[in-house]
């Protein structure tokens, strides 16, 4: 008879965090995951298929923690896909080194699955229907997606805009004066600065 099972879902996606947020993502394996509960890396089969189904679980747990329930209706709805939008920033930030996974997995995660059903809400009380929608949803995945990885991989305030500000100005003038004014704004500036010019595009 198989052994009954002694660790719940939410004790492994918590144990494969653990590493993912100490060591990085690239250290994630069944084995060190199975070294950080305790026992062998054959036993860990037990519980997950795969470090794919071990990603998923990551992937749900940190959205588990994203706020989707839907901002005020008198809210207009510009606003409210902006606090949508704030959430999931914040609850994937809150784990950097995860963002892969949770970018990946949020189509199979219940956390990114009732994030999308609210946000189509929204959209859908804006007018936004049929293909529009369909649109509207994909630029905002694809733009929160982008911006996310952006701000923890290169960062405004980086190292890459200072080697930019670098260039020679006579073959760069644009980009040189651009960097040197990208030191001024501040990541939330950044991410809601685009973030409504994209949700402007949306009213066309």
């Amino acid at each position: 008879m198989p052994r009954p099972r002694t660790l719940t879902q939410d004790q492994l996606a918590a144990a494969a965090l653990a590493v993912i947020d100490r060591e990085g993502l690239a250290a994630l394996s069944m084995r060190v995951v199975a070294k950080e509960l305790g026992m062998s890396p054959m036993g860990l089969y037990r519980y997950v298929t795969d470090r794919e189904e071990l990603e998923g679980l990551v992937a749900e747990r940190v959205l588990a923690t994203v706020d989707a329930t839907p901002p005020g209706p008198d809210t207009p709805w510009r606003e409210r896909i902006e606090v949508m939008a704030g959430r999931l920033r914040d609850g994937v930030a809150a784990h950097p080194a995860a963002i892969p996974l949770t970018l990946s997995h949020r189509h199979r995660a219940s956390g990114g699955l009732r994030w999308s059903e609210t946000v189509l809400g929204i959209l859908a009380e804006a007018g936004i229907d049929g293909e529009r929608r369909v649109i509207a949803l994909r630029a905002l995945h694809g733009y929160l997606t982008g911006a996310i990885q952006l701000q923890h991989l290169g960062p405004l305030a980086g190292a890459g805009t200072t080697v930019i500000t670098a260039l020679p100005e006579d073959r760069f003038p644009r980009l040189t004066e651009t960097a040197r004014a990208a030191r001024t704004v501040t990541p939330d500036q950044e991410f809601f600065g685009g973030l409504r010019l994209l949700l402007r595009g949306l009213d066309g």
